[in-house]
């Protein structure tokens, strides 16, 4: 039976009231500054447009290439699936026919060959 442990009193309960001295919360860090892009001629812009383009596009393009990679993944495991049943229903077919012809060829030819020992 459960018999009640020895109370401790180093151990706190929950009616105990700690006072803890009160603490402001921590700031927020302030957001790095952004680069000085005053002093940018024409070709430092278009330059700095082109990497923008090229990394956005990197991005996408592996992030659109995973996403399309899963689904064309999980499409033809659908696919795939359906087809093995269908392959497996008519090859399980076939050779339920198959079989039952070939015993009942056999069974005709071992009548035939125990008529013509008894005749």
């Amino acid at each position: 039976m459960n018999q009640a442990a020895p109370f401790d009193a180093s151990i706190p309960v929950l009616t105990e009231v700690v006072s803890t001295p009160a603490t402001l919360p921590a700031a927020a860090p302030a957001p790095a500054p952004l680069p000085d892009t005053g002093g940018l001629g024409a070709a430092e812009w278009e330059q700095l447009e082109r990497r923008l383009n090229e990394k956005i596009l990197q991005q996408l393009t592996s992030r659109v290439d995973f996403v399309l990679e899963q689904r064309i993944k999980d499409s033809m495991a659908e696919v795939l699936t359906h087809a093995l049943h269908d392959l497996t229903t008519e090859i399980r077919h076939g050779l339920h026919e198959t079989i039952g012809k070939i015993v009942a060829r056999a069974v005709q030819q071992e009548i035939v060959h125990l008529q013509a020992k008894k005749g």
